[in-house]
């Protein structure tokens, strides 16, 4: 099952190194990846998309626990949620096609942030499953490039993840 790690770490040079190289050592797999500053300069929010039973999710866990620069860690697929991504695809866009892509931009609720004469660049947001939705719906156009930022997400509600 697909979880979502989300993780307080210190802000310090190779705090990020020594998360990764604990999935690496462990041959736990990295499916996402997202790290960015907080409101607080010495925390990074970190989050992981990664999949395993629960028995593996536990062991994950408690190896990250066991890190100093682990501040505090959830998992968000244990609760409600809310996960988002950002894509930017790159389209053929010569003839019939620019309208196609248009309309399905707008379906999607896409914004296309890039024109040139031959192609479109598409920017579109949500979760994993509207994003593979959107891929598939250009793919008869022609996509020539895909860059997704990974998974970030935070608990619905009062649910904190914080000091």
């Amino acid at each position: 099952m697909r979880h979502i790690i989300s993780i307080l770490l210190e802000n310090e040079p190779g705090a990020l190194s020594r998360v990764v190289g604990l999935f690496s050592q462990r041959n736990f797999n990295i499916e996402t990846l997202n790290v960015a500053p907080t409101e607080d300069p010495s925390l990074s929010r970190l989050t992981v998309t990664t999949v395993g039973d629960d028995r593996v999710i536990e062991q994950i866990t408690k190896h990250l626990n066991k890190l100093i620069d682990v501040v505090k860690l959830v998992d968000l697929t244990e609760g409600n949620h809310i996960e988002r991504e950002l894509m930017l695809v790159k389209v053929k866009a010569l003839g019939a096609s620019r309208d196609e892509v248009k309309r399905t931009a707008d379906i999607f609720r896409a914004q296309i942030v890039d024109v040139t004469p031959s192609v479109y660049t598409v920017q579109i947001t949500g979760d994993a499953g509207k994003l593979d939705a959107f891929v598939q719906a250009m793919a008869p156009i022609g996509i020539l490039e895909v860059a997704r930022t990974g998974v970030s997400g935070i608990a619905r509600g009062d649910k904190l993840l914080s000091l």
